[in-house]
């Protein structure tokens, strides 16, 4: 990660590093009455050294969540040796300036060097500089070293709650209690109903010493530089740090609030917060994209003092033509184009600095203005506001999922993870990831955020609905609380404006509806001031921070919103509702899986931007954390305990309430799967971890195929986000993707419902009523057929119909329509014996073949009366694998690969993902194995490692 800093060994090179990673530094970790004392590494957190000097065991292991609390409630303190760093500057060799910079602190400490105190912090979400120089030139009674000093958060946040202008606020504990409120931290390190409370703290970010010298200055200003790969690398021969650099593309006078002109010039700005050794009343900025062949020329900047204690932003803007870029686009709609992006800065008297950044041109447009009477009386849409978005003038279908924290401990998460979970979601069809707000502000590179996460975003395809951080709480709003945020959603959206990727910026997480439903549950009861203080925070406040500091995307107050009354001013609707008018986007949980399948339940919304049902993860997820053969139950302690579904909304251990979660999801699995049960503990318990997935992947397929027909419909929907994406730990949670990279059996359920043109059976059994329908989010209308083929358990089929259909873009269409089970079901078939298989061929108006299947089952699986598949399994070269079932039809066959590898599995036809389908006898299926080279601990697995089971094995070994 560190190569174009690595110091090397010797003393000399060391002190003569311009740029050089605190990584490279000798660190030990104590707490504070040195009780414990252990090497260090940086970045890192408390937990991960205590691990690596053997102090405390991995800390997902078993029930370590719980023993390891005490580590919260304690202070720790990081020091390192500068004496090689201090004994050059006492020479005075050199005219240099000394930069401390951190990216991340986590979260409240104080900065000491060389005896002398540097700073206090408390936000987990800022980078920090400081001017260090005179302190490392005047140690205080021989002290050499940086130290770091941590606070407990728990105990800070207890404190802060304290303070005579810091309000009570109505913030949920999910397990430390009463202060993640009142501490710009991750809201879920202390705690989510899908994770764990770890509350770490230590330098989790990248953090350097850069020098500053002007020992180049002679060398004049009228030469060619090289760029370098990243601002921060400018400062390795310059007398220049870039503190922050910013660049935006966007259309001329282009406002988030009003539908761009998409024929207007491109606007590029370049926008720098500078550290300078020197003055210069006249710097200039050269900005080019050497493939379009385009240099600005010098753009003139405002003045750059002489000062390394403090920075001075300077900026500058150009415009290109329209046609001359190719335009960004989503994978799933177009080519993501990316143009390397060369910024050059001059300042008299020093050489100039170059580098190199990679950015796209797209517009992209949030609608939420009311839909035209024009639209209600002749497109039949229900009367209210628009609520989805346009990318380069066009209405999308945005299909995605929702990304929660990658692990508990920030710095051990890597790039090749972050790209693995990335890539399985354009992999799955999702074109858009919510960005949770409880989390982590993602980074943009590893040298400054020690993982990338917008760049691959960009370079994927991915659209980014990125959140500012806050999460189902009230929040203070006195001033020391507000002007901490202000700095860090200011860094936050500057950093973030370069990447095409991003598509709008949400206040927080679910804060809206949490308030307007308590207001609704407690009338009068229910103080006003909490209303009053979040429209304070997140209508005004926090709304014309982000639109001072961008122009392209749009601002919303919260992730689920009744939307707005006007965009200008920006006014919030709240509960100023008409009935029978659809506002703002939604969400739904409902935990009673007697009514999963029930449509009326679903939200008729213009988009709904969270749903989803818990899940156990696989057997072998469990294998890595479960320490005990006695652990591998259901609801063994160890497993239960993970499951924080419903939280304890306090410290209690074991959950009291997880009992609740694991009943919702056996009733789930009993109430339409075969009740797992067999003579082999160990199988019965992998049958109910891959059963509560299966019902999972069913439920939310079912709501997705409900959104994507109502793009069609009068709701006009054109989202569905669903809830969640990736795991933080080894637990029951919401995911697709488990904690180790391995595809859950949602995971392949949303890579079928996300197809382009899909087609699903929409059964209501009260009324005995079949409705299939076809939806499309293409940009171009489709035709194409849908062959219904009915067969009984044993595989024998019972008739077939052919169904033509075409349907416009981004839209939907009815293809076929039945009621009653005599028209429906094959003659004198009977429901318990019987189901269908759909599948659709159709091509795009520009000629591109559609294919799409799913299944219709007319009762409950666990009636089904299944016949025993004999399912055999040949292995082939290239980890391919062709299934044949011998006997009956295997629903939902499955293929799992061993422990050790991660990966997934395609249909070597179609090479799209395939697993979890019905395997038909006589139509064989071949599938191949694409295993993570760089996630797998095992390289080369043995085939005959490779599982295969169905639904049949629920009951039979």
């Amino acid at each position: 990660m560190f190569l174009p800093l690595l110091a090397l060994v010797c003393q000399g090179a060391i002190v003569a590093a311009e740029v050089l990673s605190l990584s490279e530094l000798d660190w030990t970790l104590r707490n504070q009455e040195n009780l414990v004392k252990v090497s260090a590494r940086q970045p890192s957190q408390v937990h991960l050294d205590l691990k690596a000097a053997n102090v405390i065991p991995e800390a997902l292991l078993g029930t370590n969540d719980f023993s390891q609390r005490w580590i919260v409630a304690d202070n720790w303190v990081y020091d390192a040796d500068l004496s090689p760093l201090i004994t050059d500057r006492l020479a005075g060799n050199r005219t240099v300036k000394d930069l401390l910079v951190f990216y991340g602190l986590d979260t409240v400490a104080s900065i000491t060097v060389a005896g002398h105190p540097v700073a206090w912090v408390n936000n987990q979400f800022q980078q920090y500089v400081y001017d260090v120089t005179d302190f490392l030139a005047s140690p205080i009674n021989g002290d050499n070293s940086l130290t770091v000093a941590f606070e407990s958060p728990l105990l800070y946040g207890q404190n802060v709650s304290h303070r005579l202008d810091v309000a009570p606020q109505l913030s949920p504990d999910f397990e430390w209690p009463g202060v993640r409120a009142f501490i710009r931290k991750i809201s879920s390190d202390f705690g989510w109903d899908w994770g764990p409370g770890f509350a770490p703290s230590g330098v989790f970010k990248p953090a350097y010493l850069v020098t500053l010298s002007d020992t180049d200055t002679d060398k004049g200003t009228n030469i060619e530089v090289t760029p370098v790969s990243h601002p921060l690398l400018v400062s390795q021969a310059s007398g220049i740090f870039i503190e922050e650099s910013t660049l935006e593309i966007s259309k001329v006078g282009q406002n988030p609030n009003v539908r761009p002109s998409e024929s207007a010039d491109w606007q590029v700005n370049v926008t720098l917060s500078v550290r300078s050794i020197r003055a210069d009343s006249n710097p200039s900025l050269t900005v080019s994209i050497p493939e379009l062949n385009i240099t600005s020329g010098p753009l003139k900047l405002s003045a750059i003092p002489a000062a390394s204690n403090v920075s001075v932003i300077v900026g500058a803007t150009f415009a290109i033509p329209d046609g001359v870029p190719q335009r960004w686009y989503p994978h799933t709609l177009g080519t993501p184009k990316l143009y390397n992006v060369t910024v050059t800065l001059s300042v008299a008297g020093l050489q100039p600095v170059s580098y190199t950044t990679r950015s796209g041109f797209r517009t992209v447009f949030l609608a939420q203005s009311p839909y035209s009477q024009e639209d209600v009386e002749e497109r039949g849409i229900t009367p209210g506001d628009q609520w989805h978005f346009e990318v380069n003038g066009q209405a999308i279908y945005s299909k995605g999922s929702n990304l929660i924290p990658f692990d508990p401990f920030y710095a051990r998460i890597s790039t090749d993870k972050v790209r693995w979970i990335l890539e399985s979601a354009m992999k799955g069809g999702q074109n858009m990831i919510r960005l949770w707000g409880g989390g982590i502000y993602q980074p943009s590179d590893e040298l400054t955020g020690g993982y990338d996460f917008y760049s691959i975003c960009d370079e994927l395809g991915i659209l980014v609905w990125s959140e500012l951080g806050f999460s189902d709480s009230t929040y203070p709003i006195n001033d020391f609380f507000l002007e901490s945020v202000e700095r860090e959603v200011r860094q936050n959206v500057r950093r973030v404006k370069k990447h095409p990727s991003n598509v709008q910026w949400a206040g927080g997480n679910e804060i809206e509806p949490v308030l307007l439903g308590a207001g609704k549950l407690l009338g009068p009861l229910f103080p006003s001031r909490f209303l009053d203080e979040f429209l304070i925070i997140f209508q005004d406040f926090l709304h014309d921070i982000v639109l001072q500091e961008q122009s392209s995307v749009a601002y919303t107050d919260c992730s689920t919103t009744n939307g707005v009354l006007s965009l200008e001013p920006y006014t919030l609707r709240l509960n100023n509702l008409t009935e029978g008018h659809i506002y703002g986007n939604a969400e739904l949980y409902n935990y009673d899986s007697s009514q999963s399948f029930n449509y009326s339940t679903y939200p008729l919304a213009r988009f709904v931007n969270e749903f989803g049902f818990h899940s156990m993860p696989s057997f072998y997820s469990w294998e890595e954390v479960l320490e005990s053969p006695d652990d591998f139950s259901f609801n063994s302690t160890v497993v239960t305990s993970r499951d924080h579904h419903y939280p304890a909304f306090g410290l209690e251990w074991p959950n009291p309430f997880a009992i609740v979660g694991q009943g919702e999801m056996t009733l789930a699995v009993e109430n339409w799967l075969p009740r797992p049960g067999t003579s082999d503990s160990n199988q019965t318990f992998a049958q109910w971890c891959w059963s509560t997935q299966v019902f999972q992947s069913l439920y939310m397929q079912s709501e997705i195929a409900f959104y994507r027909r109502g793009s069609g419909r009068g709701e006009r929907n054109l989202g569905a986000l669903v809830w969640q994406l990736n795991d933080i730990w080894q637990g029951v949670s919401w995911s697709a993707i488990e904690y180790s990279g391995r595809w859950k059996v949602m995971q392949y359920g949303l890579a079928n419902i996300f197809e382009p043109v899909m087609v699903y059976p929409f059964w209501v059994p009260e009324t005995e009523s079949l409705e299939v329908a076809v939806a499309s989010d293409l940009w171009e209308a489709a035709e194409g057929s849908v062959q219904l083929t009915w067969y009984d358990w044993s595989g024998r089929s019972l008739g077939t119909s052919l169904h033509a259909f075409s349907v416009p873009p981004l839209n939907s269409t009815v293809v076929y329509q039945a009621q009653g089970l005599d028209n429906i079901l094959p003659a004198g078939s009977k429901v318990e014996d019987v189901w269908m298989l759909l599948s659709l061929t159709a091509k795009s108006s520009s000629g591109k073949t559609l294919m799409h299947e799913q299944s219709f089952v007319p009762t409950s699986l666990a009636n089904a009366n299944l016949v025993d598949p004999r399912i055999q399994v040949t292995p082939g070269d290239n980890y391919t694998f062709t299934l044949s079932a011998r006997g009956g039809l295997a629903p939902f066959t499955w293929m799992d690969h061993p422990s050790g590898t991660v990966g997934y599995f395609v249909d070597t036809v179609s090479d799209k993902p395939l697993n979890g389908f019905y395997l038909v006898p006589g139509t064989d299926r071949t599938v191949r194995f694409v295993q993570s080279a760089t996630l797998s601990s095992v390289a080369d697995p043995s085939p005959s490692d490779f599982v295969v089971r169905s639904l049949w094995n629920n009951t039979h070994l």
